[in-house]
């Protein structure tokens, strides 16, 4: 399985949590990263999104690139938790590629969890993708790091 964490582009401060929009600066971000994942990511590949205004946006972008559906998933909101999103995503067993646009802490504790095996505070930076591989060798599960891609290198 394939699974690619994208974290939210950067946001307005601001209350209601859930509304909070990208900045320009996030704007750019998020089309960065768009573009890196419409040339590399398989036409298979399912995106789940946040229900949060800021993840709506940061998906539209490669939406607006590739013409991909989203579907948004109320269990990915800010706070999720680790196992909830391994299970929307159907990790390690989905057979097509799963991208999560999420939030901070959740997707840095799932990076963490996955390829540590145990859930540290990791920072995964605004805008920024880590995508994940299972695999299983000679009996064994395991994760491999595929790449980490930030705004300021897409």
């Amino acid at each position: 399985m394939e699974l690619i964490l994208w974290r939210h582009a950067e946001a307005e401060f601001g209350e209601p949590d859930l509304g909070r929009r990208l900045t320009g600066k996030g704007e750019k971000q998020a089309h960065r990263i768009a573009q890196w994942l419409h040339a590399n990511l398989p036409d298979s590949a399912r995106i789940l999104v946040s229900p949060a205004l800021r993840a709506q946006q940061t998906a539209q972008a490669l939406v607006e690139l590739s013409h991909r559906k989203t579907r948004t998933v109320d269990g990915l909101a800010p706070g999720a938790g680790v196992q909830e999103l391994l299970d929307i995503a159907g990790w390690p067993g989905a057979r097509a590629p799963v991208v999560v646009v999420g939030h901070q802490p959740t997707l840095g504790l799932v990076a963490s969890q996955l390829l540590a095996g145990i859930q540290l505070p990791w920072s995964v930076k605004k805008g920024a993708i880590w995508w994940l591989s299972a695999r299983t060798r000679d009996g064994e599960s395991r994760t491999v790091l595929r790449a980490v891609i930030s705004p300021d290198l897409a």
